[in-house]
């Protein structure tokens, strides 16, 4: 494999560099003084951030961008052997790196490399330890799937000291990290056109728990079924996190206002009871933030420091996103786009004072909306009133023969109101013609569903 060499920077060129994670390294690697360089398929405000920043950003994939004169190709998990620079790297045979080798290579500079994995909650984790971090002036670089309102942006680079990441094991890719510490949300059925099953993303995250040194830490959440089964073998010193007595970090005394925030009492192995508030809400957001504790005292940063920067911390785009309010209307966007998900975002929302629910859902991809066909049915028919838009293809094509249409009979089946629309002006149509003051509108799914949501709040 190419090793990079960060005392010697070379010409680095991002092709997909307008993706969240891939911009943020992007911008990371031309802070260290590489000359970064890339391709997207369309401008956008993270293209355009980077252009700011004097990266050249190429629009369409072309073989002529491939150029003799750059060292090393990043490519994402979407781009597909067919594509024409991909070809041209490999005709000029210009070493390549997936963007999980790149990011591990760069988790080596660090001292303390911490790597956030799980099905769900990254992003916000992600967040919240990042806010924590920052409150304590430990000035850690930060790469995030999301944008932190508090930075405005995905990225920050700080010190050579702690590097922070979100670690997805879709096609294994935190699998080619280095952590020393690794902290594990949950794990669920996801990625089913990668994964064979349950079983086999299970082992994928043994296989990230065993990555971690002796001298490193290991995070979890406790109520994980067969939890042995992860932590089998691992050398590191662990520790555990949920709503269970039996777990090392665990809440009591929790209550939540009219917005659904938490605000707990946390035990823990080495500290009295200490109390927490947030600002986001959810009881899923209280797993989000035992393991942001757990790490900050692993960190050894003070309890007030760390309580404080939950309490400012007040979520990050697409999760439970407040956008603004039309007619008195109350429009939320969330990037919610499996099962387990979507049940978060609306029991969440159950409890806050609304009239009536609508969630307006784009299911991802073809394969995830085929396998949980039936889930997504049952988690949407919390929602009073459902719109679906059509499948977000994003790396798919449609060969499985499947279409919103056929998650709409099923939650048609079950009793749940729901429309469907091919287009987002229908949608939108439809929803100006049927919402009503006091209702709560929001727009779910991981692709550009919050479009509708926007559109309206122009109208």
């Amino acid at each position: 494999m190419y090793q990079i060499d960060f005392s010697h920077p070379s010409s680095l060129y991002f092709v997909g560099i307008g993706g969240i994670s891939m911009s943020g390294l992007a911008q990371i690697l031309a802070d260290a003084g590489f000359r970064v360089s890339g391709s997207d398929r369309t401008k956008s405000e993270l293209t355009g951030h980077l252009e700011v920043q004097g990266i050249t950003v190429f629009y369409g994939h072309r073989e002529n961008n491939i150029t003799d004169d750059i060292d090393c190709v990043i490519f994402t998990s979407a781009i597909h052997p067919d594509n024409p620079e991909y070809i041209a790297a490999h005709e000029k045979h210009i070493p390549c790196l997936t963007r999980a080798q790149l990011l591990g290579q760069i988790m080596r500079n660090y001292k303390t490399p911490i790597a956030i994995s799980g099905t769900h909650g990254k992003t916000t984790t992600t967040s919240m330890a990042s806010e924590i971090l920052m409150a304590a002036d430990m000035d850690p670089t930060l790469s995030i799937g999301g944008i932190l309102k508090s930075i405005g942006s995905c990225v920050r680079v700080g010190g050579p000291d702690i590097f922070l990441t979100e670690a997805c094991e879709y096609t294994n890719s935190f699998l080619s990290f280095f952590p020393k510490i690794g902290i594990i949300l949950n794990i669920e059925e996801d990625h089913l056109d990668f994964f064979k099953d349950l079983a086999d993303i299970r082992s994928s995250f043994h296989q990230f728990a065993l990555l971690l040194p002796k001298d490193g830490y290991l995070i979890l959440n406790g109520q994980i079924p067969h939890l042995e089964e992860i932590t089998k073998g691992v050398d590191c010193q662990i520790l555990t996190f949920g709503l269970e007595a039996f777990c090392d970090y665990h809440p009591s005394s929790i209550s939540f206002d009219e917005m659904g925030h938490p605000r707990f009492m946390l035990n823990s192995p080495q500290a009295s009871l200490r109390e927490f508030s947030l600002q986001v809400p959810g009881v899923h957001n209280l797993y989000n933030a035992m393991a942001a504790i757990a790490l900050a005292d692993v960190l050894s940063i003070p309890t007030q420091t760390t309580a404080q920067a939950l309490h400012k911390f007040g979520g990050t785009s697409r999760r439970f996103e407040y956008k603004g309010s039309i007619g008195g209307i109350t429009i939320v966007d969330d990037y919610a786009h499996h099962p387990t998900e979507v049940a978060a975002t609306l029991k969440t929302a159950a409890g806050i004072p609304h009239r009536e629910v609508w969630c307006v859902f784009q299911p991802h991809t073809y394969s995830r909306t085929k396998v949980f066909l039936k889930e997504f049915a049952q988690a949407l028919s919390l929602a009073d009133r459902v719109v679906l838009a059509d499948i977000y293809a994003a790396r798919e094509t449609d060969t499985l023969g499947i279409s919103s249409q056929d998650l709409a009979r099923e939650l048609q089946a079950l009793g749940t109101s729901c429309a469907y629309f091919p287009s987002f002006d229908e949608i939108e149509n439809f929803l100006l013609a049927n919402c009503q003051s006091g209702d709560l509108l929001i727009t779910m799914g991981a692709g550009d569903v919050l479009k509708i949501g926007e559109n309206l709040l122009g109208k």
